[in-house]
């Protein structure tokens, strides 16, 4: 028996959105490239850091949907703001998500994206459940290039472009292991509020 109208017309929608969700990550990733690779200077605003990590859970969320992997993003305090630039930062924390969306368990993905200050820092962390990394593996990761796990699709330069991005922004990005497994990636940045 075929299947209703509206079951064909839902499944399309749910590719389409998964696509288009796709092509926009590969056009901010790109353009953050090219502007790192040209040396073009960072273009700074003071932006709410809620609504920055809002508008990603919301492409992140359709990523965690189409792989079956559980995704949190727990509110953010609303008064915290980044002094930043904010095309790169969203392409920097998308790769991230990305590669922990790819890296997760595949029997019950479990990913999660938190933002909050620490002294006078914002800390944004990306977390999977994956099957974490070695030592060594950890020292070569943000190298162009440099691909680790079984899954070698991409070019292995998300997490080149990512740093850099953040570096731009007078931030840090770091990775550890996870506390039971898989890793954490740490966006360390200047901390401000909105006025």
């Amino acid at each position: 028996p075929s299947l209703p109208a509206w079951t064909d017309q839902s499944i399309a929608t749910q590719q389409l959105d998964r696509a288009l969700a796709s092509m926009g990550k590969l056009i901010d990733r790109s353009l953050a490239e090219v502007r790192i690779t040209a040396g073009m200077p960072a273009q700074r605003q003071r932006f709410s850091l809620a609504e920055f990590i809002a508008e990603i859970k919301l492409s992140a969320t359709m990523e965690a949907q189409s792989r079956g992997c559980l995704f949190s993003a727990p509110a953010v305090d609303p008064t915290l703001a980044l002094d930043a630039d904010r095309d790169l930062m969203l392409a920097a924390v998308g790769n991230l998500l990305q590669n922990a969306f790819k890296f997760s368990r595949a029997d019950g993905g479990v990913v999660s994206l938190q933002a909050n200050a620490v002294g006078e820092c914002v800390l944004i962390d990306v977390q999977d459940n994956g099957p974490g990394l070695s030592d060594m593996a950890m020292q070569a990761l943000f190298q162009p290039f440099t691909q680790s796990g079984d899954d070698r699709s991409g070019m292995g330069l998300g997490l080149t472009i990512s740093r850099r991005s953040v570096e731009l922004n007078d931030g840090t990005l770091d990775v550890r292991r996870a506390p039971d497994s898989g890793c954490v990636f740490t966006i360390a940045m200047p901390g401000h509020t909105l006025r």
